[in-house]
């Protein structure tokens, strides 16, 4: 018999936050259905404008984790719906065999914005699929096969992006991955200079670890690290997937140390919170292995006129609105008032770290971020914990984000942690075990 399909009509009738839950239950997975509803309840999102989502029965929340750095320029930014619209209008996807007007038109942005001479684009889906890319026009630029990157860094979960990621619980279930993946501890230039040998083609690093728990790295770090590759003659890879388009106070997170990458791996808030779009940019020197063999990494829908046409609305934002400086002087503010708040409360709050807009607050052990953010949830604030350290909540927002409305996120905050010390442990040790269970936690 065939399946019956409920129309659209049908649907919204019984389109209730229970059935949305159970359908997640039925058609998506179980248990990632109980973790979701464990952790913020039974909440379905259904519209999101500026820095704020409504769900479903049009109560509101401050987004505070910004889709993991995807909503830069915030929910639904009219200019970029209105950029995306025309496009549709015309052609949403290319032939692939002919010139593509938008494709060209954002390469040429994105060669006028990045730092130095980054130059060439390949344009993908996702973060995930850019650092794959990378890593294959390292190794083809070098004819070596070795990358070094940092433990506990997170660079996708796709395989290849898996293999230079640094935390073991989730590559374990995996092996074999890629070959020739040397990890050593993030901030230590030292570290990376005895790590390569004759055989290592790059060096691949976030300049913050975002879901390492935003660990910001020492100032001297990245221009050490530039220097020991180019001496090494070793290619430097930068995954700015996260840190990338003013979240940390600047256009790249790179420019904070004066550096330029050999490769840069761009996504996330690229598609300007509408379409989802990845790249990764580099300079000519390195392209040239790809010149010589145009078709040796190619991608069906990546560079598609309605994601280009994205990309070119965000990055127009970005520059027009000020976003870096807005991250900047936000970033400061927040920071400022997380820290007033640990300081009150040493016994829950070990730190309070990041730049721009992308900061984490660590808690004292595991179990109390799992606690914390879902009361925060519940208030009608939106955040979460990094996915490499669970004892760090993120506080990731729109860049545009409102000085009232990161007041309204503070004061929430503290609420919880507040009520996070007067539980006997019980809602914690709940928090933990779903945590372990489903692989986020350690067992």
């Amino acid at each position: 018999m065939p399946k019956t399909i409920i129309s659209d009509k049908e649907n919204k009738v019984k389109e209730t936050p229970n059935k949305v839950v159970k359908n997640y239950a039925d058609y998506i997975n179980p248990s990632l259905a109980r973790l979701m509803k464990l952790l913020a309840g039974v909440v379905v999102e259904e519209r999101g404008d500026g820095a704020v989502v409504k769900d479903i029965n049009g109560k509101e929340y401050i987004d505070c984790l910004g889709g993991y750095g995807v909503f830069n320029c915030g929910h639904s930014h009219p200019e970029i719906i209105k950029a995306v619209k025309e496009q549709l209008d015309i052609m949403p996807l290319s032939t692939h065999i002919l010139f593509s007007k938008p494709q060209a038109n954002l390469a040429e942005m994105l060669a006028n914005l990045t730092p130095g001479n980054l130059q060439y684009s390949f344009f993908c889906n996702s973060g995930a699929e850019a650092v794959e890319g990378a890593v294959k026009l390292a190794k083809l630029y070098t004819g070596k096969q070795e990358i070094i990157s940092a433990q506990n860094s997170f660079h996708g979960k796709t395989l290849g992006a898996l293999s230079v990621s640094g935390r073991e619980l989730y590559k374990k279930q995996f092996e074999p991955l890629l070959p020739g993946v040397k990890l050593v501890p993030f901030g230590d230039a030292g570290a990376i200079e005895r790590g390569i040998t004759k055989d290592t083609a790059a060096v691949i690093l976030e300049p913050i670890q975002g879901e390492g728990g935003v660990v910001v790295p020492p100032d001297d770090y990245l221009p050490q690290v530039r220097k020991i590759c180019h001496k090494k003659k070793v290619l430097l890879i930068l995954d700015e997937i996260q840190t990338g388009l003013g979240r940390t106070g600047r256009l790249f997170a790179c420019e904070h140390y004066n550096i330029v990458p050999d490769i840069m791996c761009l996504a996330k808030a690229l598609g300007g919170g509408v379409m989802p779009i990845g790249a990764f940019i580099a300079t000519p020197r390195v392209w040239s292995a790809f010149i010589s063999q145009p078709v040796m990494h190619t991608s069906t829908f990546g560079g598609n006129p309605l994601a280009c046409s994205a990309a070119m609305g965000a990055l127009k934002v970005v520059i027009k609105e000020k976003l870096a400086d807005k991250a900047r002087d936000n970033g400061e503010y927040l920071r400022s008032k997380l820290t007033e708040i640990k300081e009150r409360h040493p016994n829950i709050i070990a730190d309070v770290r990041g730049k721009g807009l992308l900061i984490g607050a660590e808690m004292t052990r595991e179990g109390l971020g799992g606690t914390i953010f879902p009361e925060m949830i519940k208030m009608g604030v939106i955040t979460a914990f990094t996915l490499n350290n669970p004892k760090v909540i993120r506080f990731e927002p729109p860049l545009i984000i409102t000085k009232k409305q990161i007041d309204k996120v503070v004061e929430c905050f503290e609420k919880a942690v507040i009520k996070a010390k007067g539980l006997s442990g019980t809602v914690t040790d709940i928090a933990m075990t779903a945590g372990k269970k489903l692989g986020i936690l350690k067992m």
